[in-house]
């Protein structure tokens, strides 16, 4: 009789967990719940959609000026041309070249055809009138041929054929510019060609030797020695 009692309690408890389980789960999968959570991703997709469109029109983004091809123009004709495009020009850096006319642009930043902001800067390298000088290293009297080549030639310096002199062979004695000797030191512009004074190995021989006579031989001589002759005196008894 208590068996069944128990056993009826047991099955009573069961049905009301499995009943309260499907209000739960009725509750959980109400149409209202679903409907707000869909609700929620839509918002979130709406929200990340709208802020990314947002900040495409702050910053124009796929929106700009297209930097037009100013290398080889003179820099005021450059300005004006940016100018009109609503850019900016700014000299960052000069170089030289013999071939383009002085205050040409010779490089550009950013590109040709590359977009950008309006407002934004172009910088710009210009032709200087005339060749940059640069001091001639300390080669002279203070290295060998390949030295001195691989110093002035890394300078950007052009080199004319070596003028060989008397010397030790293969070392530098000087350099000579347009006809004229150079010293360490001096500014030179860049496109003057330069020529070494190189030794040859050979010494001079126009230079005169003064030999030194024995001035103490008498051979040939007809002076004579003024001297006395001291003898021993034998002693007196």
């Amino acid at each position: 009789m208590l068996s069944q009692y128990f056993f009826v309690l047991l099955l009573s408890n069961s049905t009301r967990s499995i009943m309260d389980s499907k209000v739960f789960a009725s509750k959980i999968f109400s149409r209202y719940l679903i409907f707000n959570l869909l609700a929620m991703v839509v918002v979130v997709v709406l929200l990340c959609v709208g802020v990314g469109f947002g900040l495409d029109l702050y910053t124009h983004h796929g929106e700009g000026i297209e930097v037009p091809k100013i290398e080889g123009m003179s820099y005021q004709k450059a300005r004006l041309l940016l100018e009109e495009k609503g850019l900016v020009i700014q000299v960052s850096d000069s170089g030289y070249n013999k071939k383009l006319p002085a205050d040409c642009i010779l490089a550009q930043m950013p590109g040709t055809g590359q977009k950008v902001k309006e407002g934004h800067t172009v910088y710009v390298t210009v032709n200087s009138p005339s060749s940059p000088t640069f001091a001639i290293p300390d080669v002279v009297d203070n290295s060998s041929v390949r030295e001195a080549e691989a110093k002035l030639m890394a300078m950007g310096f052009r080199l004319d054929p070596h003028q060989y002199v008397p010397g030790e062979k293969d070392w530098v004695y000087g350099i000579v510019c347009r006809g004229r000797r150079v010293s360490n030191g001096d500014r030179i512009p860049i496109d003057y060609p330069l020529t070494l004074m190189v030794g040859q190995g050979t010494i001079d021989d126009t230079e005169d030797i003064d030999y030194v006579g024995d001035e103490f031989s008498n051979g040939g001589s007809d002076e004579v020695d003024e001297f006395m002759e001291v003898t021993e005196q034998p002693a007196s008894e």
